[in-house]
């Protein structure tokens, strides 16, 4: 054995000594300071005594060094008083010395001497009692020193005269996630939490002295009993919503203006997205057999493994469609975060044929428990072509194939507005809005499409291209001038005018004799006109009220212009009118008059607001005094009615919570009335902007704008 070995072992030796003495004294220090100071207290004296019982075995073991060794090896008298040349440069030796180091190794390695400390079994023995003698001080120690000498129990709850108020010692928070997440719990000494919704929470609480009741505060006044376990005050709740608590004790706490805080994080739904095909609307090729779909759907804590497909038919055209419903049942492949679901739908299995459509969307669920949540697929339209376009498929290219523009009929619309309304639960208010604007956009769109039949023009939407390659010229504008004087109904001679192939507006232009007039441009009957205008007028209303988030308001008029829609479809009489229309004749009296008797206002006035709005406005104005009253009851009940309302609800409810501990606390009222800000209601928006004038209205504001030339 070399003598490094030998220095190690010897060091090993004394690092287990001093640590065999010097642990059981830290650990009775510690749980000294822990029943006298508490579990913070406690923490800190643990941890300084082990780092001082480590530095000083380190030093000890740091003592034995070469010099040591060197001692006391030459101690021993075969070793010649010579170990000191084992330490030496073998170079810087003469022979004489070299044969003398040769002989001390050998004798070292022949026979390697016990350099190890022995053990000091007396001084370990009284660190030993000194440590349990400690430690038992520890438990006998009095949980308070402000308690009575005796204490009064009745029925399980600790009852003592307290002479000191109590202060919060120790403070344990353990998180526990809902099982079907698989996270693990967490605990700690912050009583600030932000976790799952549905999660387990335990509190558990030390108090010196200790009070006669205990109980968890929160700002909506709902209180959570402490129960005295021992030394300790637990108690345990499920997290639902996000809220602020305050630890309240009889007799109060001496600290006990502090408000902890309570966060929910919302499970999230489930996210479905289309891997195939790649855009929502697709139109089959000819003879097509089936349908490809793939998706995927991922979630933070997993997707079930089944999914729901839903295979929707429409047979027919216009308001005449029928529709047939199909589910069937996927099972999903990969992991259960991201799981991939694949069907092809057989074509001829569904009885589809040429002009129908085949709509599918999948739901899914999410593992969350009690409840699951479901998400839905956008709807993808598989579109048959026609007869028609099968007969053309070998013309492509010959024939150049327009796919017309997708409508959606009045009975889809309502389909889609009851769908909204019962998915209302589940989506927050933005979405819902976006989706009701979505389908007002739609019932807009339905409404300027009937409204052609009437002779009504489009609503802000582009003007359609003209039939000439260049703008009108002064005998196209004289020969129209002349039209229009002399009412010449010769329209066979046209040989100028080309009309656009296909278009309704030239063909009633060159035959239809319409003169721009509303009531003449139109191929039905009076009767049946006056139903097609209530119909309008009906999508109209149902317009309004889905363009601003009310689809329950929006079906009854949608309904209603439904049914319209049927009475037209049956009319019977279809003919051309020859002459306008016969308006009332005129008051001459009443013509020049100034008089404004019976007409009403054409102001615009503002939407009303709700009721509700007036409550952070009234508080928000009174927090800008200083010696004003607020109601911060009544504004409390509208922070928990519209959570929605402010980015951050948590935030003023604690603001809430500080004012009504501080009354007098300006900067409390300032930081209150500065968070109520984004609830406060938008001022309405200036007016739309006029839309630019084309090329006659430019002429028009120019001859206007024009310097006018004296007459000579």
């Amino acid at each position: 054995m070399n003598p490094q070995a030998l220095l190690r072992v010897a060091r090993r030796r004394v690092l287990l000594i001093v640590l065999a003495g010097g642990v059981p004294l830290a650990l009775a220090t510690g749980l000294l300071a822990l029943r006298a100071a508490g579990f913070d207290a406690g923490s800190v004296a643990l941890t300084l005594a082990l780092l001082a019982v480590a530095a000083f075995a380190t030093w000890r073991a740091r003592r034995l060094d070469a010099r040591w060794l060197v001692a006391r090896l030459d101690a021993q008298p075969r070793f010649e008083d010579s170990a000191d040349l084992l330490f030496a440069a073998p170079e810087s030796l003469n022979p004489l010395q070299q044969r003398q180091r040769a002989r001390i190794d050998q004798r070292l390695h022949a026979t390697p001497p016990d350099l190890r400390p022995r053990w000091p079994w007396p001084r370990l023995l009284a660190c030993f009692g000194i440590a349990l003698l400690v430690a038992t001080a520890a438990v006998l120690w009095p949980r308070d020193a402000g308690m009575a000498a005796t204490d009064v129990r009745d029925g399980g709850a600790v009852h003592s005269a307290v002479t000191t108020p109590p202060a919060l010692r120790g403070t344990r928070l353990e998180v526990t996630p809902p099982a079907y997440t698989g996270q693990p719990p967490s605990a700690g000494e912050k009583l600030d939490a932000r976790a799952l919704q549905g999660s387990h929470l335990r509190w558990q609480l030390r108090f010196a002295p200790q009070p006669r009741q205990a109980w968890l505060q929160f700002h909506d006044g709902r209180r959570l009993p402490l129960q005295p376990v021992g030394d300790r005050w637990q108690a345990e709740e499920p997290l639902q919503r996000s809220g602020l608590y305050r630890i309240v004790t009889e007799p109060a706490l001496a600290d006990a203006g502090r408000a902890w805080r309570l966060e929910v994080v919302p499970d999230r739904p489930p996210q479905v997205k289309v891997i195939e095909p790649a855009q929502t609307l697709t139109q089959a090729a000819p003879h097509q057999r089936r349908w490809t779909l793939r998706f995927e759907a991922s979630d933070d804590f997993g997707v079930a493994a089944g999914a729901v497909l839903e295979l929707t038919t429409a047979k027919g055209s216009g308001e005449n469609i029928d529709f047939q419903q199909r589910r069937v049942e996927l099972a999903g492949s990969g992991p259960a975060t991201s799981r991939r679901f694949a069907h092809d739908v057989d074509l001829a299995a569904l009885g589809v044929g040429p002009g129908d459509e085949v709509v599918a969307r999948l739901s899914v669920r999410d593992n969350r428990a009690p409840q699951p949540q479901e998400a839905r697929s956008p709807s993808l339209i598989l579109r048959l072509p026609s007869e028609q376009d099968v007969q053309t498929s070998d013309l492509e290219g010959a024939i150049k194939k327009v796919m017309p523009a997708y409508f959606r009929s009045q009975r889809q619309i309502i389909i889609d507005a009851e769908a909204l309304l019962k998915q209302r639960s589940a989506l927050d208010a933005d979405t819902f809005i976006k989706r009701a604007d979505a389908i007002g956009v739609d019932q807009r769109i339905l409404r300027l499409r009937y409204g052609q039949f009437l002779g009504e023009e489009a609503e802000g939407g582009a003007k359609p291209p003209p039939t000439g390659d260049g703008p009108p010229t002064a005998d196209a504008a004289a020969s129209d001038h002349a039209h229009d004087d002399g009412h010449d109904h010769d329209h066979a001679g046209g040989d100028d005018a080309t009309a656009a192939f296909g278009s309704a507006t030239d063909v009633l232009s060159e035959y239809g004799h319409t003169h721009d007039h509303a009531e003449a441009a139109t191929l039905l009957d009076p009767q049946t006109r006056a139903i097609l205008k209530a119909a309008l007028d009906q999508m109209w209303q149902s317009e309004g009220h889905l363009r601003q988030g009310h689809p329950d308001k929006a079906l009854p008029y949608a309904y209603k212009a439904l049914g319209f829609i049927k009475q037209v479809q049956q009319a019977e009489r279809v003919y051309l009118a020859r002459v306008g229309p016969e308006l009332p004749p005129i008051d001459m009296a009443r013509r020049m008059g100034g008089k404004r008797d019976g007409l009403g206002s054409r102001g615009l006035q503002p939407a009303p607001r709700e009721s509700g709005d007036a409550i952070p406005v009234n508080a928000w104005r009174a927090l800008a005094t200083a010696d004003a009253a607020v109601d911060l009851d009544t504004l409390s009940r509208w922070l928990d009615a519209h959570p929605q309302a402010v980015p951050d609800p948590l935030d003023i409810a604690a603001a809430i919570d500080e004012l009504r501990q501080q009354p007098d606390c300006r900067t409390c009222r300032q930081r209150l009335r500065d968070q109520l800000w984004p609830a406060l209601p938008r001022a309405p928006g200036p007016p739309a902007r006029r839309d630019a004038a084309d090329t006659m209205g430019r002429r028009y504001l120019d001859a206007l704008t024009a310097p006018q030339e004296t007459a000579r």
